[in-house]
């Protein structure tokens, strides 16, 4: 095997493994909420623990590959996630799991952004959207599998089994690190300290505010956070205009291609995220469905995502990323809005319809925001232009979480029954439309299509 193709099995490895533990932990979150008496505001944090250790990491995880070099990097980070996998399955109360979990968000926080970079540094022109239809297979297939496989386990199992899974892909990824990745000349460049605390306090600050508003009861600590969040990002924006060598380069944003693929991840991969949060629980809790059946609709949107990322690759330089995305777009929201039909347990053909539709719209706008975002990035923006990619593909995650959790929370008061679930898919569809505006301006339709 080449090379290439060798450093991208390692990446695309660790990449299935970080997306795995989103989705299949979300599957069981009902039964830990059951065992471990949590409240249904608080469970979230099994996510978003995860979440924060891979958003505080990945700032500095461009510098530690140079300064240690990637390969070691990458083999520390597969045994880091190893540990706290196995610390996450045998928590018996729930800080203790949480801590895990954000333990194990450093491990994985660590290489997807290094072996991102180093893979597509690797594929250069049209290679890259080929990896990049790669990359969304496997961002869309793990998802699809993972409920159900999740279902499986938690319904024959226990949910400790979702972490239990996780350990031999995390370890065949540390020894393929070890065994492929080529030694590279490391650089001491100094650490950018100021710059990482600012970027680290305001990410962590901003997903503590995030969880807070999701409770009704902290709202006013959720705005406190929320405005020390304000403070530390702007501070960091002050800082960056200083300093020559940030931690994070902002600059990187007046990408009309990046900026955009950004603003559609947090439309589609991002809104979606939340709303399927919120389906598990309505289909669990309301509908009485079990883990593996509810589970069970996320192959639909496996099937039809994978379909669409294939012929999404295959047109994108024909068609052009402007009529993609507003396909994908228009797709994903209206099978969100399907969902606000489904009322009874018999209403099956429906929510299949919604997920296929889901699949198929987010596989052509999450497959072109990956292929639109680092398409002309050079070789020395790659490393830069792959960390604020993933910092925001981690925030899309957890945004998506925090806002949908609180506008049920919300409408709960107000709604009673079904009514409150069905307007938060309502306010979803809507939500994920925003990005068309984007799209038709002059200056950036242009540039992409």
């Amino acid at each position: 095997m080449q090379y290439c193709y060798r450093v991208a099995a390692i990446f695309l490895l660790g990449f299935f493994i970080d997306c795995i533990n989103i989705f299949m932990s979300t599957i069981a979150l009902p039964s830990i909420t059951a065992q471990m008496s949590v409240s249904t505001e608080s469970i979230s944090w099994v996510a978003n623990g995860y979440i924060l250790g891979l958003t505080l990491i990945i700032p500095l995880s461009g510098w530690l590959a140079s300064r240690f070099g990637a390969r070691q990097i990458m083999v520390i980070s597969m045994l880091v996630f190893s540990l706290a996998a196995l610390g996450c399955a045998r928590a018996e109360s729930f800080p203790v799991l949480i801590l895990w979990r954000f333990i194990q968000g450093v491990g994985g926080g660590l290489l997807i952004p290094v072996g991102q970079a180093l893979t597509f540094n690797l594929f250069q022109g049209p290679q890259r959207a080929r990896i990049s239809t790669l990359v969304m297979s496997v961002a869309l297939i793990a998802p699809a599998l993972s409920p159900l496989l999740g279902g499986i386990l938690v319904d024959t199992l226990s949910w400790r089994w979702i972490f239990y899974s996780s350990i031999p892909f995390s370890l065949l990824a540390a020894l393929l690190a070890a065994l492929w990745i080529a030694p590279e000349k490391r650089q001491s460049a100094p650490a950018d300290i100021i710059g990482i605390f600012l970027v680290c306090g305001a990410l962590g600050t901003l997903l503590r505010s995030l969880s807070l508003f999701s409770q009704r009861q902290e709202a006013v600590q959720a705005v406190l956070w929320l405005l020390a969040f304000l403070l530390l990002a702007l501070g960091y924006v002050r800082h960056f205009r200083k300093t020559t060598a940030a931690i994070l380069d902002l600059s990187l944003l007046r990408n009309p291609k990046l900026s955009l693929s950004i603003a559609v991840y947090y439309a589609v991969p991002g809104i979606f995220t939340g709303v399927n949060l919120l389906n598990i629980f309505y289909l669990q809790q309301v509908l009485h469905f079990s883990a593996g059946f509810t589970g069970s609709f996320m192959m639909l949107y496996g099937i039809g995502a994978f379909a669409a990322i294939i012929v999404a690759g295959r047109v994108y330089y024909r068609i052009g990323a402007a009529r993609l995305f507003t396909c994908g777009i228009v797709l994903h929201s209206g099978g969100i809005a399907l969902l606000s039909l489904v009322s009874y347990p018999g209403d099956t053909v429906v929510l299949s319809a919604a997920y296929l539709l889901m699949g198929v719209g987010g596989g052509i706008a999450a497959n072109c925001a990956q292929t639109t975002a680092l398409i002309d990035l050079s070789e020395q923006q790659m490393s830069r232009g792959s960390t604020l990619w993933n910092i925001n593909r981690q925030l899309t995650f957890s945004l998506g979480t925090a806002l949908f959790t609180l506008l049920l929370a919300v409408f709960s008061r107000y709604f009673p029954g079904e009514s409150a679930w069905h307007l938060a898919f309502i306010i979803a569809a809507v939500c994920g439309l925003f990005p068309l505006r984007l799209i038709y301006q002059r200056r950036v339709f242009k540039e992409i299509s």
